[in-house]
């Protein structure tokens, strides 16, 4: 069973680690009479996907908003205001995660998020940590990502999660998968998630009924039912890069017939994972590109995004090449160590050959290259992570999921707007992913040029979320905070089975 931490111990007295906001890291302050009403960075070249490269920008912010943008000579900045000196530095729109299972193992998730520059996050389960610190950030009392929260996983009957810890439920046939809809709506999920094991006629009654309840539907597309089918349907993002091969595979019949056969039992995560590899390498080493440009087009024609994750992919495949001694770690618990090292063992290499490993990682190159080339059709990506699964961390990883998406071919531009622009859209907000008056003020300011370098995006001075400013400082305060947390947290040796990936599992958290 996990271990219980309270949100109460996260970085103590870090109110003052925020140099200047009104909003402290672990538990906030008031803000001061004397406090700046404007924040102004100046001088700055402001990059978004909407405006493209704009130069010596001042972009002026105000109770949380960009009160006005546009060249130095024409935007004053006020007497009293707070001043960020931008020159020879790059200003773009907060950063996304799209897919995230973020729990209370590590209460440090939400600060995490906003010192790296990502202040937008999609939960894809359900999750009373997550609800409660978005509770916190919402009154003021915490600095935090937005967070759009979703349903429990809705999955077929046997489910992959029976019996593992993870919010799921587990639906028959159509009837289950209306009631489910309905109670999910009820609970406040923001969008009802579909799972790999649900059945063709289990699926559409979700959609269908999501669609009466007013609830958009996402997730995985399962394994009986086709990509551009899903699509049609009106999912609105698939995740990951699984399920694409078989509609754009020329043995696509015998193949599905492949998957019907195979029988997996309840909570056998790790029997889908093993079990399904030959048929899926079987799939994208059948890739017919004439059928993938068809499946492509319908995909962008019906505007559903996808969130390719191949950090994830990248953790699950190749895991093997992932380093354990990474610096960034001194940011996790022991016990979050432990548990990505036990999966990883247990899960993903228990019983490969190495066979299989040659397989698993052309695989993966094969899935860099699908990710480039739904790109490259337009279909919308957006960034994200499934954070939860081994060696993935809040924020940091997103920028790995950015310099995995260039490799794949895309353009630093495509890539900042896939993190931007792309999940503002989906989301429904109209008022953030670009650099604009009136926007939301979640912002990042870089010492150098992503669009020269995506890696660049880490080399971050501030960040401003929600309009609060996290200067250089401040960032440095609340990494070593962070840090400080971790190192002091004590080790229990227990697996927090109750915290990993409930997509990417091992009795954890969904991918």
């Amino acid at each position: 069973m996990a271990r219980t931490i309270s949100r109460r111990a996260v970085l103590a007295g870090a109110a003052a680690g925020v140099a200047g906001t009104a909003v402290g890291v672990g538990r906030g302050a008031p803000a001061s009479a004397a406090e700046p009403a404007v924040t102004a960075v100046t001088g700055a070249t402001v990059i978004d996907a909407v405006g493209g490269v704009r130069r010596d920008q001042n972009v002026l912010v105000r109770d949380g908003r960009i009160l006005a943008a546009g060249h130095l000579h024409r935007v004053p900045v006020p007497s009293d205001a707070r001043v960020v000196d931008g020159r020879g530095r790059f200003l773009i729109p907060g950063l996304a995660d799209m897919h995230t299972h973020a729990t209370e193992i590590e209460p440090t998730d939400p600060e995490m998020y906003v010192v790296n520059g990502v202040t937008t996050t999609r939960q894809m389960t359900a999750n009373e940590a997550v609800r409660g610190w978005r509770r916190e950030i919402e009154a003021g009392t915490r600095l935090g990502p937005r967070w759009t929260v979703g349903s429990d996983v809705i999955d077929g009957s046997p489910s992959l999660w029976e019996g593992l810890g993870v919010p799921h439920v587990a639906v028959a046939d159509a009837a289950q998968a209306r009631a489910a809809v309905r109670q999910q709506a009820r609970a406040g999920a923001e969008f009802v998630k579909t799972y790999t094991r649900l059945s063709r006629e289990s699926f559409h009654a979700v959609a269908d009924e999501a669609r009466r309840v007013g609830l958009p539907f996402l997730g995985h597309v399962p394994d009986f039912v086709p990509v551009t089918e899903a699509s049609d349907a009106g999912l609105r993002s698939i995740e990951h890069l699984f399920e694409f091969w078989y509609d754009t595979s020329r043995d696509e019949r015998r193949l599905r017939r492949e998957i019907a056969r195979i029988r997996i039992a309840g909570g056998d995560y790790a029997g889908w994972f093993t079990g399904l590899h030959p048929v899926e390498y079987a799939a994208a080493r059948s890739y017919d590109p004439d059928r993938a440009a068809r499946v492509f087009e319908r995909l962008a024609r019906n505007g559903t995004h996808v969130t390719p994750t191949l950090t994830v992919h990248w953790t699950c495949d190749v895991p093997q090449d992932v380093p354990h001694d990474d610096p960034r770690f001194r940011y996790v618990s022991e016990d979050t160590i432990g548990y990505w090292q036990w999966a990883t063992e247990t899960i993903y290499l228990a019983g490969r050959t190495p066979r299989e490993s040659a397989e698993r990682r052309e695989l993966f190159e094969l899935r860099l290259r699908l990710a480039g080339e739904l790109a490259g059709a337009g279909v919308p990506l957006m960034t994200g992570t499934d954070l939860g699964t081994a060696y993935l961390l809040p924020g940091f990883s997103l920028h790995d999921e950015l310099r995995l998406l260039v490799r794949a071919g895309l353009t630093p531009a495509q890539v900042l707007r896939a993190a931007t622009l792309e999940p503002a859209r989906h989301l429904g907000r109209h008022d953030q992913g670009a650099v604009l008056r009136g926007h939301v003020a979640d912002l990042v300011l870089l010492d150098a040029d992503p669009l020269r370098d995506i890696r660049n995006t880490t080399r971050i001075d501030s960040v401003l979320v929600r309009g609060h400013l996290i200067d250089a400082r401040a960032r440095r305060r609340m990494l070593a905070e962070i840090e400080d947390a971790a190192r002091n947290r004590p080790a229990t040796g227990a697996l927090p089975t109750a915290a990993g990936c409930a997509c990417h599992g091992g009795g954890a958290r969904p991918v």
